[in-house]
């Protein structure tokens, strides 16, 4: 037992190191980060650095044949798309080239938290550690799932929970936290999920439970965002099919307000289009 307990730890160490190799510039005056990369790439002689990795001034970028990287400045938003075969310098605003193919610039209004993209590269490392060291809990049978916990971009969120029988009666309740002996509204519900038709209040706190049979099965407590963060949520909003670092962008944009189980299944849908990318299905977990 012992030897397989430290080959998991040495597992983890090793993990963890090239994480860290991978983010060749996180902390040390990145001016850039990577919005998305396909194929061969290396920065520094250090191949394919992490999604979301921030880059410096002067490091050197090489782009394979068939390979692709999209880089965003984070003062100013501007993204450039590097094709390969080709190599580039990151500069302190823009990007050159050398040999290969020349960058192609677009502006975004996309603006970058140096904060938040070196806490999502902490979470993503974390991930991979503790899947290596611990094995999956089993999860329960019936309990809330959505929302749980942080903030919601809506005032009237589609909340949703699990049951072991599907098509079970579930009385569903909310209320202002610290008032549920006053509730906002009631519901019984033939399912799992439930979106009341009154309208919550911005920038509050609420509880909310379900029960069964007369058997409460969980509950838990979440707040809505601010009026003015409601509506920048909803202005950035990408289509369907918008851009890839668009909708990686607003996945960042969640999580920085705090809404962070919406941050998670936009995670998971990018993970779910991109299974190249093991550093977002990091991220959904």
């Amino acid at each position: 037992m012992k030897g397989i307990h430290m080959r998991n730890l040495l597992r983890a160490l090793l993990v963890s190191m090239a994480a860290f190799l991978a983010f060749p510039a996180q902390g040390a005056g990145g001016v850039a980060f990577v919005t998305d990369l396909k194929g061969e790439v290396s920065v520094d002689g250090t191949s394919r650095p992490m999604l979301m990795s921030e880059l410096a001034k002067g490091q050197k970028v090489v782009v394979a044949k068939d390979s692709l990287l999209a880089v965003m400045f984070i003062q100013s938003g501007k993204e450039y798309l590097l094709k390969g075969p080709a190599d580039y310098t990151i500069g302190e605003r823009d990007i050159a080239s050398g040999i290969g193919m020349p960058p192609v610039a677009r502006e975004t209004a996309w603006r970058a938290n140096n904060q938040v993209l070196v806490k999502v590269a902490q979470t993503s490392s974390a991930s991979i550690r503790m899947r290596s060291i611990a094995p999956p809990k089993p999860e329960p049978k019936a309990k809330l799932e959505f929302p749980t916990r942080g903030a919601v971009t809506q005032l009237q969120p589609t909340l949703r929970w699990t049951l072991p029988e599907g098509n079970a009666q579930a009385d569903v309740t909310i209320a202002v936290a610290g008032k549920e002996d006053k509730p906002f509204a009631r519901a019984k519900v033939g399912g799992t999920s439930h979106r009341f038709p009154a309208k919550l209040q911005p920038d509050t706190e609420y509880a909310w439970s379900v029960a069964v049979a007369g058997q409460e099965i969980g509950t838990a407590r979440f707040r809505t965002l601010p009026a003015a963060a409601l509506q920048d949520a909803q202005k950035r909003r990408p289509a369907e099919k918008a851009e890839f670092s668009d909708r990686l962008m607003y996945a960042l944009l969640l999580q920085e307000m705090g809404a962070v189980q919406e941050a998670q299944e936009a995670w998971a849908k990018l993970a779910q289009e991109r299974s190249d990318l093991p550093e977002l299905a990091n991220l959904a977990k």
